[in-house]
């Protein structure tokens, strides 16, 4: 892990930039998906210049795969002013919870942390999701939008999680069983308070959903709902194109 200054009470944010980006392939066979592109912009770029503008300027970003690409190019855009830090994981890809453990000492301190897949591209306003986030007094508040899907995180009335399905494998995970319930698919972006960090404790690889199934029967764990945003996937190369065309309206002036 590389690190700048002290970043106790910094306004902090983590991007999930080291997947193998194996639905882009043949894009990611020479470069990581990160740096996959859209109307000639890294996806990171695209990420880290919204961020900034919402007032994030202490930036965790993890890398495993052609991990040195990345590091060279956040060098080259001179950190694009801000305070970026590098979370390895070339030895081992630990996944969105095992990352977020990793980079613990960096994202540690007052304000809630935001954490954002590298593959996903939307203008949903993350200062309004912040706000509900603190408002529900929540330890994790994840984006969700109404939207087909195989895999849905399901909701009580409130919007607090309460379990999750695999309509392909017909898979269920009801740790809060109630009803009724509202399925809702997951948008990749999440708001984390501090505190979440006194409940990561496993070792390797592991989903921080997972992990927020299982702390869904004692914590509040809340699905912030954007249906009315711009939000798209941007898994597979067909989907970069479509964005190509989509990204002067709804992403170039914000």
């Amino acid at each position: 892990m590389q690190a700048g200054k002290n970043l106790k009470d910094s306004k902090k944010a983590m991007v999930f930039a080291a997947g193998l980006g194996t639905r882009l392939k043949p894009i990611t066979n020479n470069k990581p998906k990160a740096l996959a592109e859209i109307n000639h912009i890294p996806l990171l770029e695209i990420i880290i210049r919204r961020l900034i503008q919402f007032g994030f300027h202490d930036i965790v970003v993890n890398v495993h795969h052609f991990s040195d690409q990345v590091v060279q190019f956040i060098r080259q855009k001179n950190n694009f002013g801000v305070n970026i830090m590098i979370s390895d994981e070339s030895d081992l890809l630990l996944d969105t919870g095992g990352g977020l453990q990793k980079a613990r000492l960096f994202l540690a301190g007052k304000s809630p942390i935001l954490l954002h897949n590298v593959d996903i591209l939307t203008n949903l306003d993350y200062s309004k999701m912040e706000e509900y986030h603190l408002q529900q007094n929540a330890l994790a508040t994840v984006a969700v939008r109404n939207r087909r899907s195989s895999r849905y995180l399901l909701f009580d009335e409130d919007n607090q999680l309460c379990g999750w399905e695999n309509t392909l494998t017909h898979e269920v995970k009801l740790p809060v069983p109630t009803v009724p319930l509202i399925n809702l698919a997951f948008s990749g972006i999440h708001f984390v308070s501090p505190d979440i960090f006194t409940h990561l404790h496993d070792t390797g690889p592991y989903s921080v959903i997972t992990k927020y199934l299982d702390l869904a029967v004692s914590s509040k764990i809340m699905g912030y709902i954007h249906n009315d945003d711009f939000w798209m996937d941007l898994g597979k190369p067909e989907h970069l194109q479509t964005a190509s065309d989509l990204y002067n309206q709804y992403i170039a002036d914000l």
